[in-house]
């Protein structure tokens, strides 16, 4: 996985050098990931889960296990912060945007409880730039 050479905001927030609040942390005895609230939130709940590891885009993902638990792990941390805090599991959506239509070059799951909040920039949601993991 690549690194980063110099700090993106994501890893400036992994390593808490930055005062977001996250929802989940290494120092929640997970050192793989944490999770916070979307700056600019699309839906009733938008999550971010970014793994600690700067890796730049789904792209970057390879088909091996290390990855493949990363992934998963993205997923049940933000499927626990959902059910959490809006339990109505069939109004969940979990995806990765794909490039070019990252607006971070640091791999993140968005995790939304719908409603979406309805505004034009919720399109990117809606017609296929974004990878939807289910």
């Amino acid at each position: 996985m690549a690194r980063a050479i110099s700090p993106c905001i994501f890893c400036q927030i992994a390593g808490s050098s930055n005062s977001t609040p996250l929802l989940h942390s290494v120092r929640s005895l997970d050192d793989k990931v944490v999770a916070f609230k979307d700056i600019n939130p699309s839906a009733f709940r938008h999550y971010l889960v970014v793994p600690v590891e700067h890796i730049p885009t789904v792209n970057d993902l390879q088909r091996r296990n290390e990855d493949y638990t990363l992934v998963s792990h993205m997923i049940n941390v933000g499927e626990t912060l959902l059910r959490r805090d809006a339990p109505q599991p069939n109004q969940y959506r979990f995806g990765f945007h794909q490039p070019p239509f990252n607006s971070v070059d640091h791999l993140h799951l968005h995790c939304f409880a719908l409603p979406f909040i309805p505004r034009w920039k919720q399109l990117k949601y809606v017609f296929g730039t974004t990878w939807w993991v289910y």
